[in-house]
């Protein structure tokens, strides 16, 4: 049986930026899927095709979305072909979102394995202070939820320390997922 691999984990992780050397090598056993998102595509970060709200809608309205859901004022879809990739046995990437993911785990079942990376806290506060989108308070606010999330991952998840390269987390995801491919 495929699997779904749905990558979560807080914001400055490195989720994109794994996602992004896993999709450069194009491992023959598995997909990394575009996210469709109502957000700017000059917005920066992952290679993701925008859409207005009311494509989204259109979208939505006829079920082009295997996922969906809303965060930080956006909307955000992985496409219906994910589906159709699982069942002709092909193993899926999808960068998933950490509130989605109990009805992402009631859909997909066993076929769902979570993929959670994370960051030490110092670190974590060092990059978000880095980038310069959130002001101390948001910072804080980020942490604090990171922090609960990891504490609360489903037992099945391949958690992946991203203080490292980038080559060294992918290293590491990939000897976990040979043995689940």
């Amino acid at each position: 049986m495929a699997k779904l691999f749905y990558v979560t984990g807080p914001s400055g992780a490195g989720k994109d930026s794994v996602m992004s050397l896993i999709r450069v090598q194009q491992p023959e056993s598995l997909l990394v899927a575009h996210r469709y998102i109502t957000r700017p595509a000059h917005a920066g970060g992952e290679n993701y095709i925008e859409l207005t709200p009311e494509e989204f809608e259109v979208r939505k309205s006829m079920a082009l979305f295997a996922m969906d859901w809303e965060a930080n004022g956006f909307q955000y879809g992985i496409g219906a072909e994910v589906d159709d990739w699982l069942t002709k046995g092909i193993n899926v990437m999808v960068n998933g979102s950490r509130e989605y993911l109990p009805q992402a785990l009631e859909k997909y079942g066993k076929q769902l394995v979570p993929v959670v990376i994370y960051v030490p806290e110092e670190v974590l506060a060092q990059r978000l202070r880095a980038r310069g989108r959130e002001n101390d308070a948001m910072i804080q606010q980020r942490l604090a939820r990171a922090k609960t999330f990891l504490g609360a991952c489903p037992q099945n998840s391949i958690v992946l320390d991203n203080s490292g390269s980038l080559r060294q987390t992918v290293n590491q995801f990939t000897q976990v997922a040979e043995q689940l491919i």
